[in-house]
């Protein structure tokens, strides 16, 4: 954590390098694209579509927007970076104002199918044949006995007390909200630093700790790395860092003792989802694909559905199994993970955090992974399996 005194000397240093990152801090606030993108009638909507024996188009319902899209691309690029004299950090902030920007794109255009799906392109990228590879390689294996730990008999309200007794191993603060109005059991709001629980569902024993791993031990962990950092795009976010943290995020379940071969299918499924949407599958073709050729059960097929075909097509579960490959490979190397959890961070940019470091803009980390360093995995399949991703 850096003091008052060294960053009033920063700022005066790199006066107008403070200013503009401020500057994008305000504008960012207004562009969380997970809070726009999960559907207000999912519930409904998927009455709807078992009703019609898995047939009918869901016809989902998007929050309204909170900003003047056009208004808030105009602020991004009226920044005057060319008064950031050090080329590297200006082209750093260059690739973060076209990231924002492409973000703003995807918000403005959630539900408007094609539109939607080809700004979620840019941003997050289509599976490649070796995504889709690995994740077909995975589903061959036989699912595992289920154990009492599988069953969901938790409620939110337990599921809130387990994360509060887990999140007192760190120091930073826990927020808890309900809500009813998202895709995953549970989700981490960056803006508002509180970690989201989803209200009418049930929860299992595996589950909780998987979360607990997942979002607190990496997702509250790189939040509040982050706003520690002197230059606030460390918690905003810089470019593609969702392979990364979301890497990171299912690496933490794995060295935390949560993870499991349902779970590692799971993440398989969601690459073969986004990958249907490259070869024009809808809603249906999609599920069919899960439930009916696969034999997924309804529910969790349903979920996986959602999760691609929100907003007209959305990319992002692509980057979850590439991510733990490479964040594993790393491991594997006895390389230090620590540099990626500096903030919303990629792998990509280890160099330019360096360099940040070298100036005093960026700082040694001040929360840890607690996962990292416990090791608690004892299944030897999934072992194999990550030694043997392409």
């Amino acid at each position: 954590m850096i003091g008052a005194q060294e960053t009033k000397e920063l700022q005066q240093e790199y006066g107008h390098l403070f200013e503009i990152d401020a500057n994008l801090d305000r504008l960012v606030r207004r562009i969380e694209l997970l809070g726009y993108i999960n559907p207000l009638n999912i519930e409904k909507e998927k009455q709807r579509f078992y009703a019609s024996k898995f047939t009918a188009e869901p016809n989902f319902k998007y929050p309204k927007l909170k900003f003047d899209p056009y208004k808030l691309h105009r602020l991004f690029f009226s920044q005057r970076l060319e008064r950031i004299q050090d080329d590297q950090i200006r082209q750093l902030y260059q690739r973060v104002i076209y990231h924002y920007s492409n973000m703003i794109q995807c918000i403005e255009t959630i539900g408007k199918q094609k539109n939607f799906y080809y700004n979620s392109l840019r941003v997050y990228g289509t599976p490649t044949e070796r995504d889709v590879q690995n994740a077909r390689y995975i589903l061959h294996f036989e699912d595992e006995p289920l154990s009492s730990d599988m069953e969901k008999v938790f409620s939110p309200e337990e599921a809130r007390a387990y994360f509060e007794d887990f999140s007192q191993r760190y120091s930073f603060p826990l927020n808890i909200k309900y809500s009813t109005h998202i895709a995953a059991e549970a989700m981490v709001s960056n803006s508002s630093q509180s970690l989201l629980i989803r209200r009418n569902i049930k929860f299992s024993k595996n589950q909780l700790l998987t979360l607990a791993n997942h979002e607190i031990g990496i997702h509250l962990v790189t939040t509040f790395n982050g706003l520690l950092q002197p230059l606030k795009i460390f918690s905003n976010g810089l470019p593609k860092n969702v392979e990364t943290q979301e890497g990171l995020a299912v690496f933490s379940e794995y060295m935390g003792g949560a993870l499991t071969l349902k779970r590692l299918k799971e993440l398989s499924y969601r690459v073969l989802a986004a990958d249907s949407l490259i070869k024009g599958y809808s809603f249906a073709d999609t599920f069919d694909l899960i439930h009916g050729q696969y034999k997924l059960n309804k529910d969790e097929a349903f979920a996986i559905t959602l999760r691609a075909h929100r907003g007209g097509g959305f990319t992002k579960d692509r980057l979850y199994l590439s991510g733990l490959r490479k964040i594993y490979k790393r491991y594997q190397k006895e390389e230090s993970l620590d540099v990626l959890l500096s903030g919303k961070v990629a792998l990509e940019d280890e160099e330019i955090i360096r360099y940040l470091r070298s100036l005093g803009l960026a700082q040694p980390i001040t929360h840890q992974s607690l996962s990292f360093s416990q090791k608690l995995n004892t299944n030897k399949t999934l072992d194999f399996i990550l030694n043997n991703l392409k």
